[in-house]
């Protein structure tokens, strides 16, 4: 609903921008989603902030009429920058404008700016029974992240392209589900032995549960409940390795010495919080085997990136968020099997990247291909 009618704001609209609209017009819902994804790219390299105005019809069913949206839409080309856009976020029932080119901090004035500036166009073309049938919100990028509770965006409005993807994507992902699950099964049934071997060892030389439990990252930042063996000792302070990665992530940490790999690692290693088994199942990623369980859930996917922890996410840079948006996690992928923890942590992403850009059943044979040998070479893994 629209409430802000100020004469006040209104002028301080007209005094910061200047609203031609000549040569414009209103984007059709496919065209607009895309102009948002393609926005969010060029803020994460010029660190200039937009933001997204929905307007939408909170009519009921039998209330709505053709053509009042048309209405709004056009008001929102007139209360706009000649370089905003204007578009159908959901064709017929919510309209939306990108206002680009903001300063950072100046979320308020620029949300009362808008509205004020809106309201002035309108109030000559609805009534105010119209008025109140508008629901209007704002959503700035880069978005809070809610780092300190699960890592995860608070806000899928701004990631129209990769919540609803095309209808190809989309057969491709369910028949990716397929072989998640029915690959999940069958590394169930022929490792069941092994497991119970992995367990018995842990139980024998060490006090704590078999399993270990994290909360991790998900796609689109949902947080789930990652399974492992326990390679720890109970009660592990994680502080060091909060240090260490955080300042990996800013691109300020030193390769730590490790045997076989002559430049070292980005990882730490020597770390005398891992037990002796734990040792053995960290060299030979025999760790990670209940993971298996979080793909049968859906959490996870058998191909895909390394699955965040909250405090890793909560030094992200925004371009670094793409790796948890854009794919699902996954056991294995890229980064696994070209070079772990020898490359730096934006190469990381990069390769993370690359996989979801470039995603295909074929890229995650042969990446499951892979693997073994990556296993059995042991190359950055500690």
């Amino acid at each position: 609903m629209i409430t802000f009618r100020s004469e006040d704001a209104i002028s301080v609209t007209n005094s910061i921008f200047e609203w031609p609209t000549e040569g414009r017009g209103v984007l059709p819902e496919r065209i607009f989603r895309s102009a948002i994804a393609i926005e969010r790219k060029r803020t994460e390299r010029s660190k200039e902030p937009f933001l997204l105005m929905l307007v939408e019809d909170c009519a009921t069913e039998d209330q709505l009429e053709d053509g009042f949206l048309d209405k709004v839409a056009q008001g929102l080309l007139q209360a706009s920058r000649e370089t905003d856009v204007v578009g159908w976020y959901q064709s017929g029932s919510a309209v939306g404008a990108l206002f680009t080119g903001l300063t950072p901090d100046g979320d308020a004035l620029v949300r009362d700016t808008i509205l004020a500036r809106l309201n002035a166009v309108l109030e000559n073309e609805l009534s105010d029974a119209e008025f109140s049938r508008l629901r209007i919100s704002f959503h700035f990028f880069p978005d809070d992240w809610n780092a300190a509770e699960s890592g995860g965006s608070s806000n899928r409005v701004l990631y129209p392209d990769l919540t609803n993807p095309g209808i190809r994507r989309q057969s491709g992902l369910r028949m990716k589900r397929i072989i998640d699950v029915a690959g999940s099964v069958l590394i169930l049934t022929f490792c069941l032995p092994l497991y119970l071997a992995i367990a018995l060892a842990i139980k024998l030389t060490s006090k704590g549960p078999v399993l270990f439990r994290q909360t991790r990252v998900g796609q689109y930042g949902r947080p789930f409940v990652l399974y492992k063996f326990r390679t720890m000792h109970t009660n592990s302070d994680q502080a060091v390795h909060r240090e260490y990665v955080t300042r990996m992530i800013a691109n300020q940490a030193e390769r730590k010495p490790a045997d076989g790999e002559g430049q070292g690692v980005y990882k730490l290693t020597n770390d005398k919080r891992i037990t002796g088994v734990g040792n053995v199942l960290r060299r030979s990623s025999l760790d990670e085997l209940p993971q298996i369980l979080n793909v049968l859930k859906g959490d996870m996917s058998l191909v895909g990136p390394r699955p965040a922890i909250p405090y890793e996410v909560a030094a992200y840079q925004t371009w670094h968020r793409r790796r948890v948006l854009e794919a699902k996690p996954g056991v294995t992928g890229l980064w696994q099997v070209m070079g772990r923890s020898q490359v730096r942590f934006d190469e990381m992403v990069r390769l993370d990247l690359r996989y979801a850009t470039s995603w295909s059943l074929w890229l995650d044979l042969k990446i499951l291909l892979r693997t073994p040998i990556a296993v059995v070479r042991g190359a950055g893994a500690y």
